[in-house]
């Protein structure tokens, strides 16, 4: 992997996120899309949606983007999430993995993971 710049449709989505601008989150998706967040999927626009609208905009989710990757053509970014949702046994800073890949200049798949150091 080697570090990259935000940009491109990857870019808009943060953005829309962190505006908490639902039509424009949505904007970046394909139709087809599938998102995977805490080992739900959602696939398709009308679940992105939902999930879009209660769990992003609903509960005012921002990403503070620490980290961009290139992994042959796939976009990893690492992000410091806040919000309104619920923190309960969580560390003070929440740092996620979004793992996008881009196809035609939308986003056909989301995976976001807290991963955790393996510790070797």
């Amino acid at each position: 992997m080697r570090t990259t710049e935000l940009t491109g449709v990857v870019a808009e989505h943060i953005n829309a996120i962190n505006a908490f601008d639902l039509e424009a989150v949505m904007a970046t998706f394909a139709k087809d899309a599938y998102v995977n967040d805490n080992r739900r999927e959602f696939v398709g626009k009308d679940a992105v949606r939902r999930w879009v609208e209660r769990e992003m905009v609903g509960d005012s989710v921002t990403i503070d983007v620490r980290e961009v990757l290139d992994h042959h053509g796939d976009i990893v970014v690492r992000g410091a999430y806040d919000g309104t949702f619920d923190k309960t046994s969580l560390p003070d800073e929440i740092v996620l993995s979004n793992y996008f890949s881009v196809r035609d200049g939308e986003i056909v798949s989301l995976v976001v993971i807290f991963n955790q150091n393996p510790g070797y």
